[in-house]
């Protein structure tokens, strides 16, 4: 099972994410308040992708609107991408979470979750077309990227990323970068965090280098 029935042909973004708030394509969907989809222009050069909504977004039902957001949007105005011009999306759409008292605290996505999911990732790129997809942590590099790849020994480097022109494997080559996720520089101890920060700026100067 995955969400590829729930997607329909012909369609503009807003009407893919009206689509996707009726999706059922994984167990997810069962516990998250509801789906979150992507969210930005679509001519956007650049798109951003993260692993899944948190608890803040499955809330609110937008993206990136949660602390890490917010980080994020600080990152790239200091690397000199336009936040209004970027489009954020996730890997995984619904928030995967286990209860703890009355915390509910993240789960990091299976690989199930990441393939029934990845229909929608897909629908997005046939309609964006981007430039550049910025990869943000680990997931959201098994998802795009496969297990070539990971964070620490590739991240801030332009790649080859086959952007999908449609859902049956149509594709053509742009350029993709991995960095960090925000979230993990929240995380890095206090006296470490500003390096961090820092770090992903870097990565995301790359990213706009090559926009310009």
């Amino acid at each position: 099972m995955n969400a590829r029935e729930f997607i329909p042909a012909g369609v503009d973004l807003n009407a893919l994410a009206m689509a996707a708030k009726g999706c059922q394509g994984c167990e997810l969907h069962q516990d998250a308040t509801q789906t979150v989809f992507g969210a930005g222009p679509e001519h956007a050069r650049v798109v951003l992708v993260g692993e899944q909504p948190g608890d803040i977004e499955d809330r609110q039902g937008a993206p990136f609107v949660g602390p890490a957001g917010r980080l994020l949007d600080r990152a790239l105005e200091e690397s000199g991408i336009a936040r209004k011009g970027a489009y954020v999306t996730n890997a995984v759409k619904h928030f995967r979470f286990k209860m703890v008292g009355k915390r509910r605290l993240h789960q990091t996505p299976d690989r199930d979750h990441i393939e029934a999911c990845r229909p929608w990732l897909t629908a997005e790129f046939a309609l964006l077309d981007p430039e550049i997809v910025v990869v943000l942590g680990a997931t959201a590099v098994k998802a795009l990227l496969g297990t070539t790849y990971r964070v620490t020994k590739d991240r801030g480097r332009l790649l080859p990323f086959e952007v999908p022109t449609n859902l049956n494997g149509g594709s053509h080559t742009a350029k993709a970068m991995i960095t960090i996720h925000p979230s993990a520089v929240l995380r890095t101890p206090d006296e470490l965090r500003a390096q961090a920060y820092a770090d992903l700026v870097a990565d995301l100067k790359v990213a706009a280098a090559a926009l310009s």
